[in-house]
């Protein structure tokens, strides 16, 4: 009989959690600086970078790759011989290894867990509770994976119940333009098929976990019906051109997971799950000898890339810009941003709208007129960093924001010029962007840490309470983005795909 400690228990979680939350698998940075090679499109090629650079530099300075550090999921199989010295239950003991992981003193990590999601959403401070996973097994171990899954590939989980001769693929396809870059492409898709519809998604997530080996799979041939769709999948899907952080180019994923269960006759359930540039997982095994700690990997893993600057690159001074200094860059221009820009996301953007509806002013000091907003959450510092990780988030989500927030102060708006988010923005934001002669810019998702760089004074300036969705006011040089919409309405994110589509069929 194996007896598992609970403060064995506790403390291989919160180990974990802090190694995902700098090491990115070698299998991915493997994939990842093969596709990097291989990239045709020179924007997509300087995203993939920008990710590459990115995880190095966490990992030499154990920082997060991404300054959304996740909600935590934990597969736990437990052994049928295993005994627990535990006073506690397995959900307790996961959300006490999440509760120290993030709130460590030397690598803090960001706090997005909210309570009661149907209102008043306020965070639980510790970015518990986490997801827990529990399957009794045969043996005497205990099994664990934990990940950290960012909002913004979470968010676009699909989930479908075809009738049972329709095609997976056709709907796999159909589905993936619709997701955008909210999720930061390239990464993986994980599907479960079959089962039940909360068993599909399970399997979809759990798939994710597996390493990436598509190529390996290629090279000895697929065989069984699973691994001949993960092929079609991982060619078809990379065929639509959606690229490196949705900008067009030749890879949009770097693997096909597939999981798949028995199912009713009556029924062909699918779940798609796709993993981000952040991917971020361990596993490790208890046998009552005491914390299992996971080895370091060497930083030979990864590659070495610089980035050079070029004469196609605009130096930007945000203190002192004209609107015709705006109306003259184009879709997939690279900028470098100086000056300074304010933040502000989803819960900072609704405080906004319920002060104006009600008459209110805004808080002293916040004034967005002829200005640029970042929609970031950034982790807290530590030592002597000016801000934590600071990449940022999905800006579909502040569309429905976007004529208040463009329109002119005469119009009942706040007069702002330009925003910078990342993945591309909706027909909503286009219409306000283009009436309003304004732009956005996109910064790389998945290279939080390489962003913050960027960042040379920080200062909350409203909404303190709010945590990392309050408003504040960052000092930048130097800070890498690519205009995605320009002043006319024209989205690289619309035309990317559509051309890098085209230049891969024609190369068949």
């Amino acid at each position: 009989m194996t007896v598992i400690k609970k403060s064995d228990f506790i403390d291989s979680v919160e180990s974990a959690l802090q190694y995902i939350s700098y090491y990115h698998p070698k299998d991915f940075i493997d994939s990842l600086f093969e596709a990097y090679k291989r990239e045709e499109n020179p924007a997509a090629k300087d995203a993939m970078a920008q990710m590459l650079i990115n995880s190095r530099m966490c990992a030499e300075g154990k920082r997060p790759i991404c300054q959304d550090t996740g909600i935590v999921t934990a597969f736990v199989k437990i052994g049928m011989e295993v005994q627990w010295d535990s006073d506690m239950t397995v959900q307790q003991m996961v959300d006490e290894g999440v509760r120290r992981a993030y709130q460590n003193q030397d690598n803090p990590l960001r706090a997005s867990i909210v309570q009661n999601p149907v209102g008043p959403r306020v965070n639980t401070k510790d970015n518990t509770p986490a997801v827990v996973h529990v399957e009794m097994v045969p043996g005497d171990k205990v099994d664990v994976t934990v990940a950290a899954k960012g909002g913004g590939s979470e968010n676009k989980s699909k989930f479908v119940m075809l009738n049972p001769n329709d095609s997976i693929v056709d709907w796999v396809l159909k589905t993936v333009p619709t997701m955008g870059a909210g999720w930061c492409p390239p990464g993986m898709l994980g599907l479960g098929i079959g089962g039940t519809a909360e068993k599909a998604m399970v399997m979809a997530k759990e798939s994710l976990m597996d390493p990436i080996n598509i190529h390996e799979l290629i090279e000895k041939g697929p065989e069984t019906p699973v691994e001949k769709l993960r092929v079609e999948l991982y060619e078809k899907v990379n065929e639509l051109g959606i690229g490196a952080q949705g900008l067009g180019g030749l890879t949009t994923v770097l693997d096909i997971k597939i999981n798949d269960c028995p199912t009713h006759a009556a029924s062909l359930p699918v779940a798609m799950i796709p993993n981000c540039a952040a991917t971020r997982h361990a596993h490790f095994e208890l046998n009552g000898s005491g914390p299992s700690f996971i080895e370091a990997p060497s930083l030979a893993d990864w590659p070495v890339i610089t980035q050079e600057k070029s004469d196609n690159i605009k130096e930007v001074n945000l203190d002192n810009i004209s609107q015709d200094e705006i109306e003259s860059w184009k879709p997939g221009d690279t900028l470098l941003l100086s000056g300074k820009i304010l933040t502000g996301r989803d819960a900072a953007h609704k405080r906004i709208k319920d002060l104006l509806d009600s008459g209110e002013s805004l808080p002293e000091g916040v004034d967005f007129e002829n200005r640029f907003i970042y929609y970031v959450g950034p982790v807290d510092p530590v030592r002597d960093e000016v801000v934590g990780p600071a990449g940022p988030t999905t800006s579909t989500r502040m569309d429905k924001y976007s004529e208040m927030m463009l329109n002119s102060k005469s119009e009942g708006g706040l007069g702002l010029m330009g925003m910078i988010g990342k993945a591309e923005r909706g027909d909503t934001a286009l219409a306000a962007i283009k009436k309003n002669k304004a732009v956005y810019l996109m910064a790389v998702g998945g290279a939080a840490y390489l962003v913050s760089k960027a960042i040379k004074e920080s200062r909350v300036v409203a909404f303190e309470e709010l945590g990392m969705e309050a408003i504040y006011e960052f000092e930048v040089k130097d800070m890498p983005v690519t205009v995605a919409v320009d002043t006319n309405g024209d989205s690289v994110h619309k035309t990317g795909p559509q051309i890098w589509k085209v230049k891969i069929q024609e190369s068949k």
